[in-house]
């Protein structure tokens, strides 16, 4: 009897773990079927299909996994609504920033530190006589000569000369990019001048013409003005002589503006030609002060000097002459104090400074920069006569003697010009 109960037991015990093994396997493969559809939908939204989302399936307890997953699905459909706006707008900046970049009248080249072309506009592939294959990764110096032999990541308004577009001239000037990475990228623009080139020509010989007629008419004047002080034709009173000699003086002013004139067009034509010799400073800066303290005294002012050693040095008397005479000239126009104008001469182991300092009104910053540009003048700001070439004449003397003028001013305290001229201590 015990041994049918225990049987009995066995079969029941073998029979329930039959039932829960099938219920077990079913339930496995419930999970393996979700599973399956899970993967599936993952899979499809790898390839970016975004559409598809799992079904409610049972059991219900897998129901918080598939609002996870529609919940991921529909976020990144969201996300990919916005990146694809934000492509469209990028793209639609890019080729309007394109448009704009090639429509310019420049040419734009982008190089790298060995001047090889990353990226151009239209305007070089014209101007170069190439297409994009041509000339991408090609050197730039293959296509281009620069006059002044400037290295190309120093160019600023310099004289270029394209080689296969000879009929025209440019000028090119090179900006380093700021870019996050560590390489080193330049843009150079490119501009073509010719039209300005030819219209400054055009002026120029029109002012040549122009004042090299003004001038013998204006010295015929000031030799019967001449005539007229020294009495050649009859006695004159003391008013009569004021007269005639304000006349004599605006009549120099008038003749000086003319050979300035005449003078800028000679250098622009061949250049400023210098004849050098040796000279003491002393006795030539005092021979200047003497001819011009008499104009600043009209002024109420007086130019003083106090002689440094005297050295030699070896300069083109006639031009340091103009150059220092239009300084102080422009020192005596500019100063309403009553505060004299200093001449100093200073020598170091490799050069002489000689400078010019007033105490007026000062140039303001912003013109700082442009004193010695061609035809740029402060003067018509205060209803002063000037052309605006003194200064650059001045500049352009004082290079051609392996020197340099510099300016520094400040305004309501005055203005100091200094010009640096090579010392040699052979002329000791």
């Amino acid at each position: 009897m015990l041994w049918y109960i225990l049987n009995l037991f066995v079969i029941f015990i073998f029979l329930m773990l039959l039932i829960v093994s099938k219920e077990t396997t079913k339930r496995w493969t419930k999970i393996n079927d979700y599973i399956g559809v899970v993967n599936e939908t993952l899979n499809s939204v790898k390839y970016g299909d975004l559409g598809k989302k799992i079904k409610s399936i049972n059991p219900e307890s897998y129901e918080t996994l598939t609002e996870s997953v529609n919940s991921l699905i529909d976020t990144l459909k969201e996300k990919e609504a916005e990146v694809s706006q934000q492509h469209a707008e990028l793209t639609r900046q890019n080729k309007l920033l394109e448009a704009t970049i090639n429509s310019l009248s420049d040419g734009l080249i982008i190089i790298d530190n060995k001047h090889k072309i990353l990226r151009a506009t239209p305007k070089i592939y014209q101007w170069f006589g190439v297409s994009s294959s041509e000339l991408i990764k090609k050197n730039l110096l293959e296509f281009i000569e620069i006059k002044e032999g400037t290295p190309v990541e120093k160019l600023e308004d310099t004289d270029i000369f394209i080689k296969k577009y000879s009929e025209a001239a440019f000028i090119a000037s090179t900006k380093k990019l700021k870019l996050d990475n560590k390489k080193q990228r330049y843009i150079v623009i490119v501009k073509n001048v010719t039209t300005q080139k030819e219209i400054e020509q055009l002026k120029d010989d029109f002012v040549s013409t122009l004042t090299h007629d003004l001038k013998v008419p204006i010295i015929a004047e000031s030799n019967i003005l001449n005539f007229l002080l020294d009495e050649k034709f009859g006695s004159i009173n003391e008013k009569q002589h004021e007269a005639l000699q304000n006349m004599q003086t605006s009549n120099q002013e008038l003749l000086d503006l003319v050979q300035i004139l005449l003078e800028t067009y000679k250098v622009k034509e061949s250049g400023e030609v210098i004849y050098t010799e040796q000279f003491e400073i002393n006795p030539f800066i005092n021979s200047i002060v003497k001819e011009m303290n008499p104009i600043a005294e009209k002024n109420g002012l007086k130019i003083k000097y106090k002689e440094y050693e005297n050295i030699k040095i070896n300069a083109d008397k006639t031009q340091l002459k103009r150059v220092i005479k239009n300084l102080l000239q422009n020192a005596i126009t500019h100063s309403e104090s009553q505060k004299n104008i200093d001449i100093t001469v200073v020598k170091t182991q490799f050069d002489v400074n000689i400078s010019v300092i007033d105490y007026g009104k000062g140039i303001p910053q912003e013109d700082l920069e442009m004193v010695f540009k061609k035809y740029y003048s402060t003067a018509k700001k205060f209803r002063k006569i000037g052309t605006g070439l003194g200064l650059y004449l001045a500049q352009q003397i004082i290079k051609s003697h392996g020197g340099e003028i510099t300016v520094q001013s400040k305004e309501g305290e005055g203005t100091k010009f200094c010009i640096r001229l090579p010392y040699e201590t052979k002329f000791e």
